[in-house]
């Protein structure tokens, strides 16, 4: 059977790119579908404030007239400036268990690479640090989060047939909540406190932690600039994100860390687990995927940990501690039982240093893969 690959030109071909995971795991146990309205502003150059420095190009595989592949090829050119890397990524990667499926879909971002002068081809990776990034390589049989990839054992296995290698790795970790506070944690937490003059922010509502929107993105900036493919974020991409999910948040989840001139010090964003409540949705809140949204918000065992930071001068001097008590006290009065951590980098033991606190197991491991062209 001929397999041909086309590039995504209309919005006929955008909606049946986004579908393809919706249908290739339909039914899967651990597979959590991404939201599509999402999925539909990321990719949408009008909509996504990335294309101000990137540049896109989709494709979908068929045959016999039935979509079986897709891919993204992404040139960020923030990227290639600050990183001095001429490197292609390659994301949104999907394909059914065929060699020949993947190999003509990664040929056509290896070509366009070429064409514009670039030597590798990385990813899986979006636009940004905070789109979807890295392929399961470990983990198979654990469940999916909103804030990840979940993908099918053969996936790695093809790649590395057509050449990609490892170039780094993502580590995530179940936590289990303890019944109590850990009192070496509190001890620490307070001792902390009084030394640095900082206090835990109590916000009641979402509207609360609004005015510290930019303090959060601009330390997202400063501290994550460092981390594995990181390019700063622009303004018009804080007030995006910031209009995008703030309304999500649950105020209980999040821990601000204040010093005494009012300067956000640290903030850990946490939330109740979404993926039970995704799969029931089926990736739509509408009609009635907002009401397993909102019963998954109120009602939960599981938490998921998104972002932590800390200011660069302050880190090192146990402020992890303080973000950690107070999400641990809420953790126990909101009945959550077990945290997922989401990728962190291999390398990364200043946030594994976390876990110390509490029994926590390595369960899942996320690949970047890359190919000199």
């Amino acid at each position: 059977m001929t397999i041909t690959v086309n590039e995504v030109t209309k919005r006929k071909q955008l909606n049946d790119f986004i579908d393809l995971p919706y249908r290739l795991y339909r039914g899967h146990r651990y597979f959590v579908p991404p939201l599509r309205f999402d999925e539909v502003a990321t990719l949408r150059k009008d909509k996504n404030p990335a294309f101000d420095y990137c540049e896109a190009k989709y494709w979908l595989a068929y045959k016999d007239g039935r979509v079986v592949g897709r891919v993204a090829g992404i040139i960020n050119h923030a990227y290639i400036q600050k990183w001095e890397n001429s490197y292609i990524r390659f994301g949104w990667i999907d394909f059914e268990e065929d060699e020949e499926i993947v190999k003509l879909l990664l040929e056509k971002v290896e070509d366009w690479a070429k064409e514009k002068g670039l030597v590798a081809i990385h990813g899986p990776l979006g636009f940004t640090d905070l789109d979807h990034e890295g392929m399961l390589i470990e983990g198979y049989d654990q469940l999916g989060t909103l804030a990840t990839i979940y993908n099918y054992p053969y996936y790695p296995r093809l790649l590395e047939k057509l050449g990609y290698k490892k170039d780094i790795d993502w580590v995530e970790y179940k936590i289990k909540v303890p019944g109590t506070v850990p009192e070496k944690l509190s001890k620490i937490a307070a001792m902390v406190q009084r030394r640095l003059g900082l206090h835990a922010l109590v916000a009641r509502s979402a509207k609360e932690i609004l005015p510290y929107a930019n303090e959060i993105f601009d330390l997202i900036n400063s501290t994550y600039s460092d981390l594995y493919g990181v390019v700063p974020l622009t303004k018009k991409q804080i007030e995006y994100y910031t209009k995008q999910y703030f309304s999500f948040i649950r105020p209980d989840f999040v821990s601000l860390i204040v010093g005494k001139d009012g300067k956000l010090a640290a903030f850990g964003i946490t939330m109740p687990s979404l993926s039970l409540a995704l799969q029931k949705a089926k990736g739509s809140l509408l009609p009635f995927g907002f009401i397993h949204i909102l019963k998954a918000l109120k009602r939960n065992k599981t938490g998921d940990l998104y972002l932590v930071a800390i200011r660069k001068e302050l880190q090192g001097k146990g402020i992890n501690a303080m973000l950690m008590y107070e999400l641990t006290k809420s953790y126990i009065k909101n009945g959550i039982e077990y945290a997922e951590s989401n990728p962190e980098l291999e390398s990364n033991l200043q946030v594994q240093s976390l876990w110390e606190y509490y029994e926590a197991v390595q369960h899942k491991r996320r690949r970047c893969f890359i190919k000199y062209l």
